[in-house]
């Protein structure tokens, strides 16, 4: 391909509203263009490069086993609510109506339409174990699209769904799709590495995600670089010890803290009670109805964490009315004690019990961290605004519902392996895998007859990669200060051709135009930079882009029978003219 027979509208300065170094440079090589907020048209070279991400990953999912097919973007409703997820997933589908007023989704995934189409289509054990997979646009209704192609309203995405017979035979599938991953990622030059995950809205019970390492990255990653333990924050968990338990004292004493209403002012003088010997007392709304939540007063919740090991589909936090119509008191004041106005007597207290019983909060489930079992003379708030409690005692004066891990960990804290120190980093997820396991061939009759003749349901797996996330993630993690920096195996173009003077007659361009020739007969990607534009913006451009290998033709150079080849990240190098080719085949075998 010669230059200016393309379109590379490079740009010297980033747009405004690109926020990430990656995002500035798919826009300033002239890779992409926006339309919208989350919608982007690809330019040639950017469409190359995105092919070429396409291509490493159909091989390697059809070295796995896999067979490709291709859904349709437009879904029906019907199967989103045999599903369930109609509703758990209502915030990120686009819905549109057809010219009759009926109602489609435009697919963020496709579950529902594979294990439909495996109802439809799969009867029998010796048709199984079956994996397809697709590499289709899908849509999300992004409230806040952000980062160019990382949170975008439309985006194009691997997504691969194994059917098998037994529990077994799905994770060896689920096996066969992480190895994949693992060669994608290597072979698309990331450095990718698996965490353990949770599973979210797609469902199923074990997951890992891919993460690359990146500061701009929106997930953060626990990890422990002595045993390898990695997991992402809303799954990891970590061997810090429980709260010291003391021995149970006196009967809980009330006590006024005037315009006190965070852990820090408790710690402060004159109650100096520490903040892990508080109790945070959290009211959530959790699928409609209220529940506490109870955490050290120094840990944070997680409320992935809380919605995984409940089951709540909607989980938000409460407002300041509902917690004051919940338990008579504002944020700051909460308890799990007093929960049916104790402290209050008569009228006022037939009113409070009155309105609550009229919103359906006359019951409570109360969720503890793990932390806290066992604690005893801790401090919690009393329900009353400006009073707290002291001498409580979670067995002795709390009736907890269920215990879990919900607390965010921190660096630092040991290793749940090995024990030693976890480290965060942030990192940009770029695949995901999950055992489903029978969560949507029950309720969308994905079954098979086994060989005693019984029908069962199929054990699934899900496995997905955002092709267009990954191609950005790569230049995110490939870069410098004048540009991209290619890997050879999804460089739009592998070696560029910059000839200094562009006239047909002159020696550069005719010795430009054999290399060309030559290259490209050896399976070489090759741009011939045929612009008659100055050196140093040949040069900056070359660099900006990223192609890994550039030969330059200029008379000096020439004039001594040598031409310069360097390499995108690498030193000039003078070879002489007839070895040239063959040097460029050797570099780009070492690159």
């Amino acid at each position: 391909m010669k230059w200016t027979q393309t379109l590379i509208p490079t740009l010297r300065e980033a747009p405004a509203d690109a926020e990430i170094v990656s995002h500035k440079l798919l826009l300033r090589a002239g890779l992409i263009r926006k339309l919208a907020g989350g919608v982007y048209t690809f330019l040639p070279l950017g469409l190359r490069a995105l092919r070429k991400v396409e291509k490493i990953i159909r091989e390697e999912m059809d070295r796995a086993g896999a067979v490709e097919v291709l859904m349709p973007a437009l879904q029906p409703p019907e199967i989103w609510e045999a599903s369930g997820r109609a509703e758990t997933a209502s915030n990120v589908l686009f819905k549109v109506k057809d010219s009759a007023g009926r109602q489609w989704f435009l697919s963020p995934t496709a579950e529902e339409v594979i294990t439909t189409l495996a109802a439809n289509e799969i009867n029998s054990y010796r048709q199984l174990p079956k994996n397809f997979y697709q590499i289709s646009l899908k849509f999300r209704d992004e409230i806040r699209p952000r980062f160019g192609l990382m949170r975008a309203k439309e985006f194009i995405m691997k997504d691969a769904y194994s059917f098998d017979t037994t529990d077994e035979g799905a994770m060896a599938s689920y096996k066969k799709m992480y190895d994949a991953y693992t060669n994608i990622f290597a072979r698309c030059g990331l450095k990718a590495f698996p965490v353990e995950a949770d599973t979210g809205v797609i469902g199923g019970n074990y997951s890992h995600e891919f993460m690359v390492p990146a500061e701009t990255g929106e997930n953060e990653v626990a990890f422990c670089e002595a045993c390898g333990y990695a997991a992402n924050i809303e799954k990891a968990t970590s061997g810090i010890p429980k709260t010291g338990a003391r021995e149970i004292g006196a009967a809980i004493e009330k006590f006024a803290t005037p315009g006190v209403v965070t852990i820090e002012a408790l710690s402060k003088e004159p109650y100096k009670i520490p903040a892990n010997r508080q109790i945070k007392t959290l009211v959530y709304i959790a699928d409609s109805k209220p529940v506490l939540i109870l955490i050290r007063g120094d840990d944070q919740l997680n409320e992935t964490k809380f919605a995984a090991k409940t089951g709540a589909v909607a989980v938000r936090a409460a407002t300041p009315q509902e917690c004051s119509d919940t338990l008579g008191a504002k944020p700051g004041s909460l308890g799990a004690i007093n929960l049916q106005f104790e402290h209050l007597t008569g009228k006022v207290r037939d009113e409070m019990l009155e309105i609550r019983k009229h919103l359906g909060f006359d019951s409570f489930k109360i969720y503890a961290d793990e932390r806290l079992q066992g604690a005893n003379d801790m401090t919690t708030g009393a329900n009353e605004d400006g009073f707290h409690l002291k001498n409580v005692s979670i067995e002795r004066d709390i009736k907890v519902t269920a215990w879990f891990d919900l607390r965010t960990v921190s660096a630092g804290e040991p290793c749940v392996k090995c024990g030693k120190p976890l480290k965060i980093r942030r990192a940009i997820e770029v695949g995901h895998v999950f055992k489903l396991g029978t969560k949507y061939s029950e309720k969308l009759n994905a079954t098979f007859l086994d060989e005693a003749g019984a029908r069962k349901p199929s054990v699934m797996g899900c496995y997905g990669i955002g092709v267009t996330r990954t191609l950005q993630a790569i230049i995110e993690q490939g870069n410098d200060k004048d540009g991209v920096v290619w890997p050879l195996s999804v460089a739009p173009y592998q070696v560029c051709i910059t000839p200094l003077a562009v006239a047909p007659e002159s020696e550069a361009m005719k010795l430009a135009e054999k290399f060309y020739a030559e290259l490209s007969a050896k399976s070489i990607d090759v741009i011939l930079d045929d612009r008659d534009e100055r050196p140093g913006v040949k040069f900056k451009d070359a660099d900006l882009v990223g192609f890994p290998i550039r030969i330059a033709l200029g008379e000096k150079s020439l004039a001594k029978g040598e031409v310069e080849i360097k390499p995108r990240n690498g030193a000039v190098q003078f070879v002489k003219i007839d070895v040239a080719v063959e040097a460029v085949l050797a570099l780009a075998k070492a690159v």
